[in-house]
């Protein structure tokens, strides 16, 4: 059972910096986040906003999520909000629902250390239990990095901070609260969460951390698989994303994510292809277009279907091309999900995507306008597109598919009248039995 821990003196004094003195405007925060903290306010808690969002702001960012941590208990946050919703076991927060927006509030937790609670963590460091409640003094310890454990205090517009995290942004410098290899092994994932501050925020890494970044990367083989497919999907969701995709190669942390894919990485076409997708990626991203999980997915899931499918494996002559292809591509999928707990909606368009290279190479009768029909067509030709760029012997089908996808409907019966002239090969002709036809008789009457 959770325990709120009684407010102590502590020997650490944050420095307040006033309004004047920082960057943040109310203008730049969320509605709802200002409507939550001047409830909880005035009903008497303390509230401020919290990690991300202050950190964000400060570097002149417009941060996606605002976070605020309390001195409320969960149970008292959901009687002051009627769209509020409790959530978590290892972590019980508030969600409050402002239709799309949801305004995560936190407790102010210290560490289990000085609680009389057990069992907070597993045998090998990690926290498997983190609702001991603690002062705002106990709450910062428990934060992972200094710039992330800055406090915007709404009642005076000021930021508090206990940890110098204000000079570590004026310094472009991530430092660790307290001993990174503990801080590490308490929660493997800020590994994960090390790099992609780096690559989207252009830090410098405390020498520190980055020591313990070199050592550490196995712990992320005990994280569960539905947390790091969380932080993946972050990674694609974030920009830049080239410049995170060579932080983890450099500090080996991408073997454990995509371990299969790992294994193509010496091969220059295989890094081509990724760095390319990834700043695509970026580019879309800056000019405000949406970016598709999915598609990435299938770019860094690519070279291991594609070397499988060319694999000699028993009995494979006697299959046909398109169901090696589907049984290479649900091995390859199979083997990730183990890893990383990609949801089932996301895997049939991952599946489509692959599959349709396939099917590019089937271009008689009415193929080709089917597949332009499809739903997941577009992501599937820019990875067509991206392969024969990373140097695959595609080139010829990606020029006739441009020419197929830009041309009018004439210059598309030419292309297909061209394709059509020559025997498709991938097509057994049917052979039609003529069967038949029986009269249909009454039986005879029989003779006594």
């Amino acid at each position: 059972m959770s325990t709120k821990k009684p407010a102590e003196t502590n020997t650490i004094l944050p420095t307040i910096i006033p309004r004047a003195e920082h960057t943040i405007s109310r203008n730049n925060i969320s509605h709802n986040a200002l409507k939550v903290l001047y409830r909880l306010n005035s009903s008497g808690y303390s509230a401020y906003l919290v990690g991300g969002c202050v950190r964000d702001l400060l570097l002149g960012y417009h941060p996606k999520d605002f976070d605020i941590a309390t001195d409320a208990l969960p149970e008292e946050v959901r009687k002051l909000f009627r769209n509020c919703r409790l959530i978590g076991k290892r972590f019980r927060l508030a969600h409050i629902l402002f239709g799309k927006e949801i305004i995560e509030v936190a407790t102010f937790r210290t560490h289990h250390k000085d609680s009389h609670e057990q069992h907070g963590h597993s045998h090998k460091g990690m926290i498997i239990r983190d609702n001991v409640y603690g002062s705002i003094e106990d709450d910062v310890w428990r934060r992972d990095f200094t710039v992330n454990a800055l406090y915007y205090n709404v009642a005076d517009y000021s930021v508090v901070d206990y940890m110098k995290g204000m000079d570590d942004i004026k310094g472009n410098m991530l430092r660790m609260i307290g001993d990174p290899t503990q801080r590490f092994h308490e929660d493997p994932v800020r590994l994960l969460r090390a790099v992609r501050f780096v690559g989207k925020l252009n830090l410098e890494i405390h020498p520190e951390v980055e020591d313990a970044l070199v050592n550490l990367n196995y712990l992320l083989s005990h994280v569960s698989p539905a947390r790091l497919f969380q932080e993946v999907l972050k990674f694609f969701q974030e920009g830049p994303r080239i410049s995170t995709f060579k932080l983890l190669l450099k500090y080996q942390l991408f073997d454990q994510l995509f371990p299969q894919t790992a294994v193509f990485l010496k091969q220059p076409e295989t890094i081509h292809l990724i760095e390319k997708a990834l700043e695509n990626t970026d580019q879309r991203s800056k000019e405000g277009k949406s970016i598709s999980p999915t598609f990435l997915f299938s770019v860094f899931m690519w070279r291991p279907i594609f070397q499988l499918t060319n694999k000699p494996q028993p009995h494979s002559d006697e299959l046909p091309p398109h169901v090696i292809f589907e049984k290479s591509i649900r091995h390859v999928l199979s083997q990730q999900v183990d890893r990383l707990t990609i949801p089932k909606r996301l895997l049939i368009s991952i599946q489509d995507i692959c599959f349709l290279q396939y099917r590019f190479t089937c271009r008689y009768g009415t193929a080709p306008f089917r597949l332009l029909e499809h739903p997941r067509f577009r992501a599937a030709y820019d990875l067509l597109l991206l392969r024969a760029d990373a140097g695959e012997p595609v080139q010829e089908l990606r020029d006739w598919w441009i020419k197929f996808y830009d041309g009018t409907q004439e210059d598309r019966e030419a292309l297909l009248k061209e394709v059509n002239s020559q025997a498709d090969p991938t097509k057994k002709k049917k052979r039609h039995v003529r069967r038949r036809r029986t009269k249909k008789t009454t039986p005879r009457p029989i003779q006594e």
